[in-house]
């Protein structure tokens, strides 16, 4: 009987270990897919994970990731929110929902999260620059050209040669605001990472003729 009882326990280890394997591998498949752009077939493996930890807040993260590149912005926002009942200081739920509600067009609400996002965010975080580009973008619709400087350059500082294009905005931005040298530096800037961007050498023919 002790025997019998023995192997029911080892196996039920034995049961539990390759569960848990398992449940592991799964997570990594879900990773894996939403790395590889197949971002349906990881939204899918989450849920099934949700379903059996409702509470497994990285498959909530790799879900709204995923959602994000779908490009199903209210989805994302929706869900971030459902997650951050379950854990409200998540900072990869906080820039979840920033990043949606910029691309709903929900600005305030997008400025409130990304200021959450950068007080909490670690230092070395890779969405920091795009935190700060998203930022200074809202503040020129909203006509605060001077926030937006300040926005546009941290953004810049953070990535000075990933994004052209940034520096094209942090120079729309200065010149908005009245400060034509500091415009034509970022312009110039754009220009030395991509010359094709017509909009920079717009830009600088306009600040140019000011600053003449």
């Amino acid at each position: 009987m002790a025997v019998k009882t023995s192997k029911k326990i080892i196996l039920a280890l034995l049961f539990f270990a390759f569960s848990c394997v398992g449940a592991f591998s799964q997570k990594a498949d879900a990773l894996a897919l939403y790395r590889a752009g197949r971002f349906a077939d990881s939204i899918a493996i989450c849920e099934m994970e949700l379903q059996q930890n409702p509470n497994n807040i990285d498959s909530y993260c790799v879900i709204c990731w995923s959602l994000v590149r779908l490009k199903r912005y209210a989805e994302a926002e929706a869900r971030a929110i459902e997650a951050r009942k379950i854990s409200p200081t998540d900072i990869r739920l906080i820039e979840i929902l920033a990043e949606a509600k910029y691309y709903l067009n929900k600005n305030a609400g997008a400025l409130e999260f990304f200021q959450l996002y950068l007080a909490n965010a670690p230092q070395n975080s890779g969405d920091i620059g795009f935190a700060y580009f998203c930022m200074g973008e809202i503040y020129i619709k909203q006509a605060r050209y001077q926030h937006a400087d300040i926005s546009l350059s941290m953004a810049v500082h953070v990535k000075p040669v990933e994004y052209a294009y940034w520096w094209v905005r942090c120079g729309f931005a200065r010149e908005k605001a009245g400060a034509y040298d500091k415009a034509l530096e970022a312009y110039n800037k754009a220009l030395e990472l991509d010359r094709t961007l017509a909009e920079a050498t717009r830009g600088k023919e306009r600040v140019s003729s000011q600053i003449n």
